[in-house]
């Protein structure tokens, strides 16, 4: 298998060949190569066109630009690859705030949005759109998750903390929709926080026996390093995304022992993700995250419904989008009425194998579930 590229390229144009598809595709990937969330658009790019290579998929041409995680540039690119690269799919966005900048406009346009990541509950219910699919999940979910564990492990009193942007609020939002005991103390930091002297203050002061914080990407690197040095003995939940692969080697021994909540890990033991796992590790030479899995997924979406339907045939394609025919890293995968995935989600530990940081699946959390928005979305 041909190295792809490498990371950090932009501007990137490429196609695929060996699989008949009905009509030629264009994709523009919009997502952060640069910065402090580089490491999830690394993983995701990475993933979208590894899965691209293993099909052979022909006459898909993918555009990948750098949105500097600034919904500002997103707009911009967007509205250049619309117009002037010509493309029929958008896809890539990491980060909520830069979703809700972009999807909007692309799918009044005509522009099948497909999210590998970022699931704004204002995009799963009310404005719920023909165009748009979330191939990952929406935004609460994974934090919905926690807030069951949370009440699986006992805990009663729990500092809860988010960054201030529409995924921070989706995330305390679902955790407290699950969660049953009392929340001592609710803090929305900045987008792009580093120091977090004052928080780790807050918690040492407020008498909590757990503390849930979703900080993705550079945030989370920077809050579990300050946390562990304050030494603390308050355990920590989080969502997977503070605790993907792409970050625990930063994080270090700090994130042994951390319970966090995830659709996918690598030892989800199905024929698709035992080979997305192989094939990521000998293609880039490291553990792939749960970023790059949902990428991965998003592409042989993208191959599987352009065996079926042309991309002209925007009803039919859409139609053989919904059908979700193609095997998931996560094994069973379905779309519910407003094109959000319906599916389980898991318990992880941060363990170490072989010297490396990584996670295990040690239980489920909550099975064939649906986001709580969905009621609010008037497609069938």
């Amino acid at each position: 298998m041909k190295k792809l590229l490498t990371a950090g390229i932009v501007g990137l144009s490429m196609s695929v060949s060996g699989l008949a598809l009905a009509d030629d595709i264009k994709v523009g990937m919009i997502t952060t190569l640069s910065g402090g969330g580089a490491g999830l658009g690394i993983d995701a790019r990475d993933g979208f066109l590894l899965a691209l290579q293993m099909a052979g998929a022909d006459n898909i041409e993918v555009v990948v630009e750098d949105d500097g995680q600034r919904p500002e540039l997103a707009v911009q690119i967007a509205d250049r690859m619309i117009q002037n690269d010509q493309v029929n799919i958008l896809t890539g966005i990491i980060f909520s705030n830069l979703a809700m900048a972009v999807v909007p406009s692309a799918v009044q346009q005509d522009i099948i949005y497909l999210s590998n990541n970022a699931g704004p509950s204002a995009l799963a219910g009310a404005q719920c759109h023909e165009n748009y699919f979330n191939v990952a999940w929406q935004n609460d979910n994974l934090h919905e998750a926690a807030g069951s564990y949370a009440n699986e492990a006992g805990y009663e009193n729990v500092f809860i903390m988010a960054p201030n942007y529409p995924a921070g609020t989706d995330a305390l939002t679902g955790f407290k929709r699950f969660f049953d005991g009392n929340v001592v103390n609710e803090i929305y930091t900045q987008v792009g926080q580093s120091d977090y002297a004052n928080e780790i203050s807050q918690i040492r002061d407020s008498g909590a026996d757990a503390v849930f914080f979703f900080l993705p990407g550079g945030m989370g690197i920077s809050f579990m390093r300050q946390y562990d040095q304050s030494e603390i003995d308050v355990p920590v939940i989080g969502p997977g995304f503070s605790f993907s692969q792409d970050i625990l080697a930063a994080v270090g021994p700090g994130a042994l022992g951390v319970i966090n909540t995830s659709q996918w890990n690598k030892d989800l033991d199905n024929e698709a993700n035992v080979a997305f796992v192989a094939a990521f590790q000998e293609e880039y030479g490291r553990l792939p995250s749960l970023y790059a899995s949902q990428a991965f997924d998003t592409a042989n979406l993208i191959i599987s419904a352009a065996a079926k339907a042309d991309i002209a045939d925007l009803e039919a394609f859409r139609a053989a989008l919904k059908e979700a025919d193609f095997d998931s890293t996560r094994g069973d995968f379905r779309f519910g009425n407003n094109n959000h995935p319906i599916q389980t989600i898991y318990v992880r530990e941060v363990v170490e194998e072989d010297g490396v940081l990584t996670n295990r699946i040690i239980g489920t959390a909550l099975e064939d579930h649906q986001d709580a928005y969905a009621a609010d979305c008037s497609m069938e």
